[in-house]
């Protein structure tokens, strides 16, 4: 197995977009894609991770390979890269480890130890969801951040008009509306109002790799698991997240 990639830092910031959720996982190679399906050690959150074959510059995968990583040491490496370094992945022919090589003005090799990372085949939700925004994820991480003020669980939402987050706590409340006419709402639709609670250091996290003009596309129904898609680099991550259910 040898995997090729002109640029380095956009394997480097989709490694950080998982590591920062999942601890331990598999990643899949095999004829089409590099992949990575898992939930959080909470359970709360899970990630789905796709870089298809036609990203890379070499693609040699002779069977499908299982590779289970660590991913916070996978993360350490991979924060090593610089700007404009190459990045070779290759399988050791004793398929015990895995060889990191970071092309640019010098050459670094990493050999990063697999593990055995055992689970069962995580499907997507299948949702039906309510209301679907596609916007920039600054209008998010910003709200995100005016919410930390206040709580430490947001609700996202949609009506006809507006996308929102709402926070409220013993401290006070937010609430924070983004008209669908705005620059930053690209795209807004509803079959129905909807909103959800959600823990925000989980959402700030899954929006912390995106740069504040990345196109994020977030799907919502009331009360119901959020799923949050965005492209890093040619790279697709997509996050679904539990909500939080109020007693009555």
């Amino acid at each position: 197995m040898r995997l090729v990639l002109e640029n380095a830092d956009e394997f480097k910031r989709s490694v950080e977009a998982i590591a920062i959720l999942i601890d331990e996982a598999e990643f899949i190679v095999d004829e089409k894609e590099l992949s990575l399906k898992a939930t959080d050690p909470s359970q709360i959150s899970m990630v789905d991770f796709r870089l298809e074959k036609k990203s890379f510059q070499e693609f040699q995968v002779k069977e499908a390979q299982r590779l289970g990583m660590d991913l916070d040491y996978l993360n350490q490496v991979m924060g090593r890269a610089k700007v404009k370094e190459q990045l070779v992945i290759e399988l050791d022919e004793d398929k015990g480890s895995l060889q990191i090589t970071l092309l640019g003005t010098s050459t670094r090799k990493f050999k990063i130890p697999l593990i055995d990372v055992s689970g069962a085949e995580l499907p997507n939700p299948k949702i039906d969801f309510e209301a679907s925004v596609l916007l920039r994820a600054g209008v998010v991480q910003d709200a995100l951040k005016d919410a930390s003020l206040v709580s430490t669980h947001v609700t996202l939402g949609v009506d006809s008009k507006n996308f929102f987050v709402k926070a409220n706590s013993s401290k006070g409340s937010l609430n924070n509306e983004t008209p669908k006419d705005n620059q930053n709402i690209l795209e807004l639709s509803a079959k129905k109002n909807c909103q959800a609670m959600f823990p925000l250091d989980y959402l700030s996290d899954m929006f912390k790799v995106a740069g504040s003009d990345s196109r994020v596309e977030l799907s919502l129904k009331t009360d119901a698991p959020a799923r949050i898609s965005y492209e890093i680099g040619k790279a697709r991550i997509t996050y679904y997240l539990a909500p939080r259910i109020e007693a009555e």
